[in-house]
């Protein structure tokens, strides 16, 4: 009996709204020169001549983008607004979820060529990278990730409501993480960008839950 009514708690919690995380109890990695905190929004300039990369292809390792982040462990759906003044080539803006400078994703809008890219790069020791190419600019995006076991997909959207995946990647398991917001301005002497309405919804714990389920 206590186990049904464990099973029937965590499954009303997956049915819980997203909640924003509160901006102001976040931490910087590369604290960027200018940046600022209204409301829900977090804007920044981003900082000249950084990024995240990791040997693979250029043949360098760089580690000095701006990056806000918040800690968290388990599972979870995180999701954020994405609207940048993209400039030159590799300027970039989205989400990261990041164990450590060998550990990484970032997902986001990534401008290359005079066109907006749906751009992830995933690291683990060494990077890569993947890109879907834009018909047109688009004025923001919205990006999501969602972490089970031991996989995170990432998804994107244009409106909040249909959101379409663009890649799963593996990530080690019951290991926290930096969730938040990253800009990189590789070529660059900076562009502005704003994140609004970035939120984390914990999710119970996928083999626990199917384990309580199995056990009633």
């Amino acid at each position: 009996m206590v186990q049904k009514v464990l099973f029937m708690a965590l499954t009303l919690m997956t049915g819980l709204s997203l909640s924003a995380q509160t901006l102001e109890k976040m931490n910087w990695f590369n604290e960027p020169s200018q940046w600022n905190i209204s409301g829900n929004e977090l804007s920044m300039s981003v900082t000249p001549k950084s990024d995240y990369w990791r040997i693979s292809h250029y043949g360098f390792t760089v580690d000095d983008a701006p990056f806000y982040y918040a800690e968290y462990g388990g599972e979870f759906e995180a999701k954020v607004k994405v609207a940048g003044d993209y400039k030159v080539r590799f300027d970039q803006a989205g989400m990261m979820i990041r164990i450590d400078h060998e550990n990484y994703i970032k997902a986001g809008i990534e401008y290359v060529d005079g066109k907006y890219n749906l751009s992830t790069v995933v690291t683990h020791h060494t990077s890569d990278w993947s890109v879907i190419a834009l018909d047109k600019p688009v004025d923001f995006i919205w990006i999501k990730a969602v972490r089970r076991k031991d996989a995170i997909e990432i998804f994107y959207s244009f409106d909040d409501k249909e959101y379409t995946m663009m890649r799963n990647a593996w990530m080690e398991a019951n290991c926290p993480v930096k969730i938040g917001m990253m800009g990189a301005c590789p070529d660059g002497d900076g562009f502005n960008v704003t994140f609004s309405d970035f939120s984390v919804r914990h999710l119970p714990d996928a083999v626990r839950t199917e384990w309580l389920e199995n056990d009633k």
